[in-house]
């Protein structure tokens, strides 16, 4: 009596283990491609062009600045198995065993069926449901559900498909470009066309005896160190010659002045061959005068007489 008891327990318990731990419904396996592209940098330069002369005869240059790089780029075809599988719930059972005899029946009924119609129901008729039915009447597998699927990854597999050269040379977009004048050391910005432009007339240049400086050493480097460029510019004797004078012409006290004087500065800086500095000198003054019609009148008519210069009216369009 104690050992049909004791084996009606352990009869018991094994079943509730299985019935506890059932096993995953396996379905078909699924698969992924996708294109993955890998991009090797081969090689990272700078490129600083001062332009030509190399010899500054004039106070402004603009400097453009590139960054250059050359990438193997590889395309790979990828391709992602996973085993997909419907995790098993014990208490889903109370309604499969129950729901899986009866999809025995109507699948047995559908084959009998079946044969009178010569065959003419589908799958899904007479096979699938009696796959559902064992599958529901088995209490240690759900029936398969695409709704709860899980998946794992199974296998990973790349291959080359091509390999191939890039380069790209884009501009030094407003980042810092050193420029040492002498002793000193000036950071300046490019544009957003990766242009510097330098004035040897202007800040920071203009706070130190540039008279005195014949060499201005400009570089650049990237921001991991990786890499840098270098590029010297001279200024010419006759240049550094002319920049004080032109620094006062431009820079004194104009309201300060007459009509005459402001004609002798616009003048002066033309004879001394800085064209560009006059004409924005002459602008400036033509702004400053705006106000007053008959002043800005008089200051063009000088303009034109004692410089000969002629000047668009700033009233056209």
């Amino acid at each position: 009596m104690f050992k049909r008891n004791t084996l009606h327990l352990i009869g018991a318990a094994l079943g509730g283990v299985l019935f506890l731990s059932g096993c995953a419904n396996h379905l078909p396996q699924r698969s992924e491609h996708e294109e993955r592209i890998e991009r090797k940098l081969l090689d990272h330069s700078l490129q600083i062009d001062v332009g030509e002369p190399r010899v500054l005869e004039l106070p402004q240059r603009r400097v453009r600045v590139h960054e250059q790089k050359t990438f193997e780029v590889t395309v790979f075809e990828v391709t992602r198995h996973y085993d997909r599988y419907t995790p098993y719930q014990p208490w889903r059972e109370l309604y499969e065993v129950p729901l899986g005899a009866v999809a025995i029946v109507g699948g047995i009924g559908a084959n009998v069926l079946n044969v009178v119609l010569l065959g003419s129901l589908p799958d899904s008729v007479t096979k699938d449901w009696i796959s559902y039915g064992f599958a529901g009447i088995n209490p240690a597998m759900n029936v398969e559900s695409n709704g709860r699927a899980q998946q794992n990854l199974a296998s990973l597999q790349e291959n080359r498909q091509d390999a191939r050269m890039e380069y790209s040379s884009l501009p030094w977009v407003e980042r810092t470009v050193q420029v040492k004048a002498g002793e000193q050391t000036h950071e300046l910005l490019t544009d957003r066309n990766g242009v510097l432009r330098l004035n040897l007339l202007d800040s920071p240049f203009a706070e130190q005896d540039i008279s005195r400086i014949g060499t201005l050493l400009l570089s650049v480097e990237d921001p991991e160190g990786s890499t840098r460029a270098d590029a010297t510019l001279l200024v010419s004797r006759s240049l550094r010659g002319k920049l004080q004078e032109a620094h006062d012409l431009i820079y004194d006290d104009l309201e300060d002045d007459d009509v005459a004087q402001w004609v002798h500065r616009v003048k002066r800086l033309s004879e001394l061959g800085l064209e560009e500095e006059a004409s924005e000198l002459e602008q400036s003054l033509i702004e400053l005068t705006r106000n007053d019609p008959e002043l800005q009148e008089t200051f063009l008519k000088a303009l034109m007489q004692d410089a000969g210069r002629l000047v668009a009216d700033p009233g056209e369009d």
